[in-house]
């Protein structure tokens, strides 16, 4: 590297020498840069200096030798679609965008598993995987087509998690670059390993905060024979969730089950101009082989009859279940709606399944006691559960107020055994709540934080509080 005179700024000079390496890959106009101030979270914007956008894992490496060396914030971007603030350039520097590394590398079929570029997306990992009649999918959905680097980075889950398990589980290894420009390559395509640390599981959930994730191995699951979804009101949440503990201790195997208050019920209707029931309602769906399914369906059927529960109303065909999850899908769209120019401070949670209903009591009582409209819904099967709080983003009271709400509904999940957050992740919005949560133990993130990033270059001022 030159020596920097002393009249040039770093941040000056690693433009030019990253200039040199991207050419027209790298802008600092300022349409470019403030459309990746944010994601879709309350959080204010914060603009980067740069955007690069690198198209392979040497790009990545080239640009953090030199951020490294000038000591240059670097921003890991994908999607955009996070709620915790985690694409916000706090401190400026350069955000990494991460999209155009879009290829899908490998799959082999015959093993269940493929190799990715960060910048793939869920549906169109799953739409190649479909073109070529590989019998496979990726079942992890987080509900926006959200980047696989990026669901990696936030160990994303979603509506399948109940039945497939989340991305911890799915991601078999990684190729990441270290703070100061070094290539990892972490865990391998063998089912299991007993092979040294476990490399790959530190960085999957590390929100960019200890390697840029570049690429990613997965495991992939067989499409099912059949699958059959439906909705099934029921007359309260504790009912709701009374059956789906019922059908999970028969073994019945949902492959999603997610609840929705009555107040997220009204706002899907008029989202979507639906005539469900308002009430609270869950939305269910069995995978498995066709008499398996059929079996199921009929089960779920009878216990939920058993607890005032229905009419079910299924959907077997492809289009009639993808227009049904759809609904579900939009539900952070249909909580907006409902007070239009608002913005939603979003907050999710996860307790044990047995600690649930009363989470969501305790949790129901504070937002009666507000005025704000707050929707709730969530994975029911795992525990989780998310609150959408609306607010007018020009009245700091009622910004206070979500706030206070929000932080209420993580000290009733701490108490009942659960965390601060079951998918969202910690981000710049929760690194308060994490120190709840984890205590002393967050001092020991600090030092591995301390030891793979010294100079503190990686996505700062999420996950962890900058130590003095």
């Amino acid at each position: 590297m030159p020596l920097v005179p002393p009249e040039q700024q770093p941040l000056q000079v690693a433009l030019g020498e990253l200039s040199e390496i991207l050419a027209d890959r790298l802008s600092t106009e300022l349409a470019a840069r403030s459309e990746r101030a944010t994601d879709a979270s309350h959080h204010h914007p914060g603009v980067p200096d740069a955007v690069a956008r690198p198209l392979t894992t040497q790009d990545v490496s080239r640009v953090l030798q030199v951020c490294h060396h000038h000591r240059i914030a670097v921003i890991p971007y994908g999607a955009g679609s996070g709620v915790e603030g985690g694409v916000v350039a706090i401190a400026g520097g350069i955000c990494l965008d991460l999209q155009g590394m879009n290829r899908v590398l490998e799959v082999h079929t015959d093993d269940g598993d493929c190799r990715v570029q960060a910048g793939v997306r869920r549906k169109q990992l799953n739409a190649h995987l479909l073109d070529t009649h590989t019998g496979l999918h990726f079942p992890v959905d987080p509900g926006a087509d959200a980047t696989l680097g990026g669901m990696a980075a936030t160990r994303a889950s979603g509506t399948e998690a109940v039945g497939y398990g989340t991305m911890r589980e799915h991601v078999l290894g990684l190729t990441a670059v270290m703070a100061d420009g070094r290539v990892i390559h972490t865990g391998t395509r063998a089912r299991k390993s007993a092979a040294g640390y476990d490399l790959t599981h530190l960085l999957v959930g590390s929100e960019g905060t200890l390697a840029v994730i570049t690429e990613v191995a997965l495991r992939l699951a067989p499409i099912p024979a059949a699958m059959s979804a439906a909705v099934c009101p029921f007359p309260t949440i504790n009912a709701a969730v009374a059956f789906v503990q019922s059908i999970i201790r028969a073994g019945l195997h949902p492959a999603r089950c997610e609840l929705l208050d009555e107040v997220q019920m009204d706002a899907v209707n008029r989202y979507a101009d639906l005539r469900y029931d308002v009430q609270p309602t869950l939305f269910l769906e069995f995978h498995g082989a066709t008499d398996t399914v059929a079996a199921a369906a009929e089960a779920a059927g009878q216990i939920a009859a058993d607890l005032q529960g229905g009419p079910f109303r299924w959907a077997t065909e492809g289009r009639e279940r993808d227009r049904l999850w759809q609904a579900r899908h939009d539900g952070y769209y249909a909580c907006l709606a409902l007070r239009p120019g608002c913005a939603g401070y979003v907050t999710d949670v996860c307790v044990p399944v047995s600690q649930l209903v009363t989470c969501i009591e305790r949790t129901r009582v504070d937002l009666a006691k507000s005025e704000l409209i707050a929707p709730l819904f969530g994975h029911v099967g795992d525990g989780n559960f998310h609150v959408v709080i609306l607010f007018d983003p020009e009245n700091s009271e009622e910004l206070a107020e979500a706030r206070q709400l929000g932080e209420r509904i993580i000290d009733h999940a701490l108490a009942l055994g659960g965390t601060c957050t079951g998918e969202h992740g910690i981000g710049a919005g929760k690194i308060e709540a994490l120190r709840r949560e984890f205590g002393t133990a967050v001092d020991v993130m600090g030092d591995i934080k301390a030891a793979l990033d010294p100079h503190g270059i990686l996505n700062p001022g999420k996950v962890l509080a900058p130590r003095a």
